[in-house]
């Protein structure tokens, strides 16, 4: 039994959403310009920034596996990597932007989980499946949050040029939003677009990506004394 989810799809095969499937390129392409900046870096990176990059090429294999087969295991696939791919995203961004030890930054993990639920049942209970924007809502307020939070000077001392991870995460969420919406409308267009807008979501979503691991990389070249290594 196929996942009949997108525009796009009209049959079962391998090659029936070729614009869905093709679009993950642009997760590949988003993690090798991350790996070849820090791969510049003068100093050697720590393992803690190499993480986000390696978990978007992961978003871009799942998705791609899931609009190949559109099966019940490859959505359920492609839905984890980009959960695993937030929560790791912001444990790291909570220790190198605020200097958080460890020990503490991965309890932002466990929150966004709760209020993830938390919102999605209430959205569901009060308007509907729809409401949610496919669960996606929390990362969509997620992302102007954390980037207003980061227009706070961070524990001095800081670079010039501190405030670039905050301008950073606030684009991000300005590209969500506009990814969002695409996705969202992809069944509603259907019969005006055949080919559907959802990997329009993909492209977008790449960039998305990109620029929350930008905000990281940022966030760790912005501190003079950085936290403990990782």
């Amino acid at each position: 039994m196929y996942v009949d989810g997108y525009c796009e799809r009209t049959a079962p095969g391998l090659w029936n959403e070729p614009l869905n499937a093709l679009s993950n390129a642009a997760f590949l392409v988003a993690a090798a310009v991350l790996f070849v900046m820090l791969g510049r870096r003068s100093s050697r990176p720590p393992l803690s920034l190499w993480l986000p990059p390696a978990l978007i090429a992961l978003v871009g294999v799942c998705s791609w596996t899931f609009h190949m087969a559109a099966t019940s295991p490859t959505a359920a696939l492609d839905s984890l990597s980009i959960l695993v791919f937030i929560l790791v995203a912001m444990v790291v961004l909570v220790h190198w932007r605020w200097r958080v030890r460890w020990s503490r930054a991965w309890l932002a993990a466990p929150a966004f989980v709760v209020a993830t639920v938390a919102i999605n049942a209430a959205l569901f209970t009060l308007a509907g499946e729809r409401a949610s924007l496919g669960g996606y809502l929390p990362a969509l307020l997620a992302l102007p949050a954390f980037g207003l939070a980061a227009l706070r000077r961070p524990p001095a001392p800081a670079a010039p040029d501190w405030r670039a991870p905050a301008r950073t995460l606030l684009l991000a969420g300005g590209v969500f939003t506009v990814s969002l919406t695409l996705r969202t409308v992809d069944a509603p267009l259907c019969d005006a677009v055949p080919v559907g807008t959802h990997f329009l979501w993909h492209c977008l979503n790449a960039v998305v990506l990109f620029l929350v691991a930008l905000a990281i990389l940022r966030s760790h070249g912005t501190q003079e004394q950085p936290a403990q290594p990782a």
